[in-house]
């Protein structure tokens, strides 16, 4: 099924063609109302401002017409469940209201905003993770919930007030990151109870590597969006580059690309993930293109594109993209007991084209070239 050897450097368009072999697999994403579809989606939504080839802003309406009602309501969804996660495919309402002007997509986006206005909270602010997982900081949450928060402030608000968007970052990065490595750990336990965390620091065991590529696409994409002259806009950027400079040194060497545990590339187990390299890379280039990192990362932002595509990369017969080696799911505590240690991150299945993955890919991919368009 898959390809003979290409070039990495003369094969092109990347971003569009994994979006193209999305919508050959996959005419249809109707299943649940997911954050992972969300992912897929906010890359086409940037394929399509590149190319401006309607097809892809066709299938994303197309796909999110399943859930918004006329009404404005969404099929599947319940504000009350307080799940940050649903919160995500929420971004894709922006497009869609400016696009058609079809006033039912405000009204979902009003209703999303309605939980996070009522979403439970830490006693510092911090949203939980989820109503079921109470009191927790998971650095996941922050980019389902933060981008979409930021942007519907800058769109409808009547009071243009980023501070509680900042705050959840700088919350999460207070007590989630590691002074020594300067990586941050999965997620952070208020009440120091949960199984999964240490008794006396609240913190999970490990820096998995797809978390941290949640919390630095959520860095740069909030900085689209916060204004240039707010109080904590520096601070979200000193952040990024710190947490940056602590993913370079764990960066592999020989392959470019990222480990699913990434601080132990020794490990029994230990694996090359591809979701999160493609996060990090979507982090790396965007924090370039908009002159937020320096431009020495542009050699790392290079290793680590390369590294993807030869290490996860392959072509079907038909010319289809596949992403391989993407950890399914990840996660704390739950019905499933997930204890947070080495043992169980390497655990959870490995598979091909996860949407998560397959969403990361085309936003990095997508980045590259606005990345290497050239100057008018």
């Amino acid at each position: 099924m898959t390809s003979t050897v290409y070039d990495v450097d003369t094969i092109q368009n990347w971003a569009a063609r994994m979006s193209d072999s999305v919508m050959q697999r996959t005419p249809e994403l109707k299943h649940k109302w997911e954050y992972d579809n969300g992912v897929i989606f906010k890359g086409m939504e940037l394929v399509y401002e590149l190319t401006q080839d309607h097809k892809y802003l066709d299938y994303i309406r197309t796909n999110m017409d399943f859930f918004i009602e006329e009404a404005g309501g969404i099929r599947g969804y319940t504000v009350d469940e307080y799940n940050i996660d649903h919160v995500n495919n929420g971004k894709l309402l922006f497009p869609l209201y400016r696009a058609t002007g079809e006033e039912r997509y405000r009204i979902a986006a009003d209703l999303l905003r309605q939980q996070l206005m009522n979403h439970p909270r830490t006693s510092e602010g911090a949203f939980w993770h989820k109503q079921i997982y109470p009191y927790q900081i998971w650095l996941d949450g922050l980019y389902m919930g933060a981008p979409f928060y930021a942007e519907y402030i800058r769109e409808f608000a009547d009071i243009k007030d980023y501070s509680d968007v900042t705050q959840q970052f700088k919350l999460c990065y207070q007590h989630t990151r590691d002074p020594q490595t300067g990586l941050l750990y999965h997620a952070w336990d208020e009440k120091k109870e949960q199984p999964w965390c240490d008794p006396e620091t609240g913190l999970s065991k490990n820096f998995w590597g797809r978390s941290i590529g949640w919390f630095v696409m959520a860095l740069v994409d909030v900085l689209d969006i916060l204004p240039e002259d707010h109080e904590d806009r520096d601070a979200i950027i000193q952040m990024l580059t710190e947490t940056m400079e602590a993913l370079m040194k764990v960066q592999d060497q020989e392959s470019g690309v990222f480990y699913q545990v990434l601080n132990l590339p020794d490990a029994k187990g230990n694996y090359l993930e591809s979701s999160a390299s493609c996060m990090i890379l979507y982090a790396v280039t965007k924090g370039l293109r908009k002159g937020y990192l320096p431009e020495r990362y542009r050699v790392k932002m290079e290793q680590i594109r390369n590294g993807i595509i030869e290490e996860f990369i392959t072509i079907t017969e038909e010319g289809l993209i596949n992403l391989n080696k993407t950890c399914q799911v990840a996660g704390l505590g739950g019905k499933d007991k997930r204890d947070g240690t080495y043992a169980y991150y390497i655990s959870e299945p490995i598979i091909c084209n996860d949407p998560k993955g397959i969403g990361a890919f085309i936003l990095a991919m997508a980045e590259v070239e606005l990345l290497n368009q050239p100057v008018k």
